[in-house]
């Protein structure tokens, strides 16, 4: 009797522990992640950031789609993940309007929706519990500041005499796209002497870049300034301005956001002359933000991330650490 009271007292205990790791272990989630494309090593390293920070976590079951930069596949993913019941749907929206129907059906199926790096028009918000990212007109601020100053000391801007600006934008209605050109606007409407001449969509890649600064130089061989809205047009830029036989970073100076190795590797290289970080690597807060939320924590409306300026002082020390 003595031995299967042991049995008995062990058996109790196995269950036990058995009982309380149960209610420990967080309940599996399938999360539903909808990627706008691979326009850029900046697209690139989120992407793998995203994927990466769930991998980590077995209690995540990722599934993902990936747009090819069309707002129509992205919406046909939304809706699989909705008909197959995913716990929460993380996406970055390729531009800001259009996708109000289908958020409004996530939030009928009762699916959170976490919004990374882009987020949709204000009227669309109210579906959404957060978005996280960087603060674009702030980014734009900072190219207009960062302007601002090395103009003036490289004797460039005096005040008064007109400098010629080009603007390689980013995909038309996106939400960077738009806020960047607001922020440095605001920056630039204290310099009545800025004149942007040229101002064109390059879809935030490498070749539209080149071949949107070929027809601006054609155009205009005088531009002064280029203010890229980020590193993958500037790069193609780069490349036209040398083929127009110009030195790009000394002849025109070249302004860019996002901060990948290729940007840096041309501010050492002299042919550009800042990059403003945004950074892409937000696949730990993201993973955060889905983990309060399965634990019944309310989100904040808004996570931003930390972020530096570089050119020549301080480019080619940080080069080696970059991870994108």
């Amino acid at each position: 009797m003595k031995r299967w009271g042991k049995v008995l007292a062990i058996m109790a205990v196995v269950m036990m522990v058995a009982s309380v790791a149960a209610i420990a272990a967080p309940k599996q989630w399938v999360v539903g992640f909808s990627q706008i494309g691979s326009e850029s090593e900046w697209r690139t390293a989120d992407t793998h950031s995203v994927q990466d920070a769930f991998a980590q976590d077995d209690s995540f079951v990722l599934m993902y789609a990936d747009a090819q930069q069309k707002q129509e596949n992205q919406i046909k993913a939304l809706r699989s993940f909705i008909a197959r019941k995913v716990d929460c749907i993380v996406f970055t929206a390729l531009v800001s309007t259009g996708y109000g129907p289908v958020m409004a059906e996530a939030q009928k199926a009762k699916i959170p929706i976490v919004m990374i790096d882009r987020d949709v028009d204000k009227a669309d918000q109210k579906y959404r519990l957060t978005i996280m990212g960087s603060d674009f007109i702030k980014e734009g601020e900072k190219v207009g500041l960062w302007l601002e100053k090395y103009l003036k000391d490289k004797g460039i801007d005096d005040g008064t005499t007109p400098i010629d600006f080009a603007e390689l934008q980013g995909t038309t209605g996106s939400d960077p796209a738009t806020n960047r050109a607001v922020g440095f606007r605001n920056i630039q409407k204290n310099h009545a002497n800025w004149k942007i001449m040229h101002s064109q969509d390059g879809d935030f890649t490498s070749s539209q870049g080149k071949q949107v600064m070929e027809a601006f130089l054609k155009d205009d061989p005088k531009i002064q300034v280029l203010f890229a809205h980020n590193d993958q047009m500037a790069l193609g830029a780069i490349q036209a301005i040398k083929e127009a036989g110009l030195q790009p970073g000394k002849d025109i100076v070249i302004i860019s956001i996002d901060a990948v190795k290729g940007a840096f590797q041309a501010i050492v290289n002299g042919e550009m002359n800042c990059t403003v970080e945004c950074n892409p690597l937000l696949g730990p807060q993201a993973v955060q933000a889905v983990r309060d939320l399965r634990d019944g924590k309310k989100l904040p409306a808004r996570i931003w991330t930390i972020e530096s300026i570089f050119d020549d002082s301080n480019a080619e020390a940080a080069l080696p650490t970059r991870q994108y």
